[in-house]
C-alpha cells in the first residue's frame, strides 16, 4: 500500500503537470529558438546572408540568457512572469521562465547543427542560383536534420531538469512534489518515487531521440 503522504492520483496530477511544462515550453522555446539559431548561422561572417551588426547582437544577448542558472532566471524575472500570466506561482506561470530560458539553448543548439553542414553544399545550392530562403529551407535545414533531431532531444531533457527546479518556488509538476512532500517531509519514498519518475522520463526520451536519429541518417 501506498505511503499515506501521497497518493497515486497526486503523482499523476504532477506528471501531468511536468509533462504541460515541458510541452508549451518547448514548442514556444522552439519558435523563439530555431529562427534565432538560423539567423545566427546566415548573418555571421561568411553567412548565406552575412551581417555582422546582427550577428554582433544576437550573439552576446543569447550567451548572456544561456550563462543565466536557470533558477536565478526564474527568480529575476518575476515581475514580468506576473505580468504576462498574472501570478508567480504555479505550472502557468513556470512556463515563462522556462521558455525564455530554453529558446535561447536551442538556438545555440540549432546553430551548431547548421554548422555541421558541409560548406560545400551552400556552396553548391548559392552557385545554382538559390535565394537565401531555398538555401535554408532546401539545403541546410534537411541537411542537419539527424541532428536537429538530437538537438530537440537535448532541450526536452533540458527542460525536465528546469521544471524539477521550477518546484522550488511552487511550479508544480514531480519537482514540487519532491520538495513539497519528499524535502520538506525528509519522505524518502517520496524522493525515490520522484528520482525514478525523472529517470524513466529522461531515458525514453533520449531512447526514442537516438533511435529518430539513426532513422533520419539512414534516409
Amino acid at each position: 500500500m501506498m505511503d499515506t503522504t501521497i497518493t497515486a492520483n497526486q503523482i499523476i496530477k504532477a506528471l501531468q503537470e511536468t509533462l504541460t511544462m515541458v510541452g508549451v515550453s518547448l514548442l514556444f522555446g522552439a519558435l523563439l529558438g530555431v529562427p534565432l539559431g538560423i539567423l545566427l548561422v546566415v548573418a555571421r561572417p561568411g553567412g548565406v546572408i552575412e551581417n555582422k551588426t546582427l550577428y554582433g547582437i544576437l550573439n552576446p544577448i543569447i550567451n548572456i540568457v544561456r550563462s543565466l542558472p536557470f533558477i536565478i532566471l526564474l527568480v529575476a524575472i518575476i515581475p514580468f512572469t506576473r505580468l504576462i500570466v498574472q501570478t508567480s506561482i504555479g505550472t502557468n506561470a513556470a512556463i515563462v521562465p522556462l521558455v525564455i530560458y530554453i529558446g535561447p539553448y536551442i538556438a545555440r543548439l540549432v546553430e551548431n547543427s547548421l554548422l555541421e553542414v558541409n560548406p560545400g553544399i551552400v556552396e553548391a545550392a548559392e552557385s545554382m542560383g538559390a535565394t537565401p530562403f531555398q538555401v535554408i529551407w532546401h539545403f541546410l535545414l534537411p541537411e542537419a536534420f539527424a541532428s536537429l533531431i538530437l538537438t530537440f532531444t537535448t532541450a526536452t531533457i533540458t527542460l525536465i531538469g528546469a521544471t524539477a527546479m521550477a518546484g522550488t518556488v511552487g511550479g508544480g509538476g514531480i519537482g514540487d512534489l519532491a520538495i513539497t512532500y519528499g524535502y520538506q517531509r525528509f519522505d524518502t519514498f517520496v524522493m525515490i518515487v520522484t528520482v525514478v519518475i525523472l529517470l524513466i522520463l529522461v531515458q525514453g526520451i533520449q531512447s526514442l531521440g537516438n533511435r529518430m536519429g539513426r532513422r533520419a541518417r539512414r534516409e
